[in-house]
Parts: C-alpha cells; structure tokens; sequence
C-alpha cells in the first residue's frame, strides 16, 4: 500500500523540530537537552575521573561507561523504573557509536560515566540521547576529533522517511526502523542498526537521507554549544 503523507505534514525528508541546550545540569562536568519533536533527552557527564575497582582499569587509556533509561513517565503507558534489557542493549550501541570520537588516551586508569534520560518519548530516543551525549561531552571539555550526530530513518508503507514519530512506527501496512550516526566532519558512519526489512538499495537511500538530516542537527548542535560559551 502506497504510504502518500505524513501524520504530522512533513516531507519525507525532513526531521521534526529540534531544540538543544547546553550545560543543563550544573552539579555535572557537561551536560545537555536534545529535543526533535516530542521526544526529550538528557545527558550528563561525570568525569574523567579515577576507576575503582582498581583491576577495571586501563594503563593506556581511560574508559567510557554509558546508562540509558527511559523515565517511567516519558511513556504513555508507564514503564517499570530502573533498566531493562532495551535500556542495557542501548547503553552499549550509545557507548559505541561515542568512541570513535573520542580520544581518551591521556586520562590513564579513569573512566568518563555518561547518564543519558529520556523524559518524554515519541519515537527516536536513542538517536535524541546519542546527539545530547555528544554535546554533554564537548560541554565537559573531553577532547574531541567531531561530534555525532544521530537520526532515526526508516521505511513506511512504500516510502524511506526521516525521523519517525511514534505513529509512524506503529504503522499497521508495517514499519522498518534504521537508527543512524555519524561523525559529520568525515562523514563516517558510527551506528547502523536495522529493525525490520530493506533492500540495498533502500538502505543506500536511508543512508544518504540519514547523513543530509544529521547535517542539519550537527549544526543546531554547534550552535547550542556556541551560545554556551558566548555568555
């Protein structure tokens, strides 16, 4: 069935609002909202800081731990507290797609904690938490080749979209799910997942839609992090 107009108006390739600040959180060492469209993350970091217990710890460089959790009201039907098997698969695909950009080399037997909440939910949370994590660590001064940018993008009905909503994901004809990250400075990719089924030639396309949406997150980014350190 041909999927012809969004729920909500928007072009096929165009992302919902988006809004970011920095420097949140004051008790943190970085911090930062991302919200697009509905969906509301935040992220905190904490650190470099000294790794106990001591075994955990690298001599060549420091470590990063990632926490996503979805708060129990961010839902309309209200979640159990406290992590899940979503919540832990999520930390790690968070925690990878962070790395590549990161260097850590000269924090030696540290470790950087990165706490990322969900306060309200409508589709896309883990790309909203990847993008706010970015900017919480640039807010924490943690050296930094890029920053990432993530979208979610995905097929409806017949037709590769940017940014699904909560109703295109529950969209009866079916619904496939690619959350997307890249390093927009080189362009390269530091998260691909799929949930449901593609063709090549339509994952091509998501990525090139993906990677065109990011560039216009990657600059709501620099701007929230400017208007930081304007003041």
């Amino acid at each position: 069935m041909s999927y012809t107009k969004r729920p909500d108006g928007r072009k096929f390739d165009e992302t919902r609002e988006i809004e970011a600040k920095v420097g949140i959180i004051k008790r943190a060492d970085g911090s930062a909202m991302f919200r697009i469209g509905k969906t509301i993350a935040l992220a905190a970091v904490y650190g470099p800081k000294e790794l106990y217990p001591a075994f955990m710890q690298k001599s060549t460089t420091g470590i990063l731990r990632c926490y996503y959790d979805m708060m129990s009201f961010s839902v309309t039907e209200r979640k159990r507290p406290g992590p899940t098997r979503r919540s832990n698969e999520i930390s790690m695909v968070t925690r990878d797609a962070l790395l590549p950009v990161l260097d850590l080399s000269k924090f030696q037997n540290t470790v950087v904690d990165i706490f990322i909440n969900v306060i309200q939910a409508d589709a896309g949370t883990r790309c909203a938490g990847i993008c706010a994590a970015a900017m919480a660590l640039a807010d924490a001064g943690i050296p930094m080749k890029d920053l990432v940018s993530s979208v979610s993008v995905g097929k409806v009905g017949d037709k590769i979209v940017v940014d699904l909503d909560k109703t295109e994901e529950d969209y009866e004809e079916g619904a496939t799910d690619l959350p997307l990250a890249f390093m927009p400075g080189t362009g390269k990719v530091t998260l691909l997942q799929l949930d449901g089924n593609m063709s090549k030639d339509e994952i091509k396309k998501a990525l090139e839609m993906g990677k065109k949406a990011c560039e216009g997150i990657y600059k709501v980014q620099k701007e929230a992090l400017k208007a930081r350190y304007k003041k």
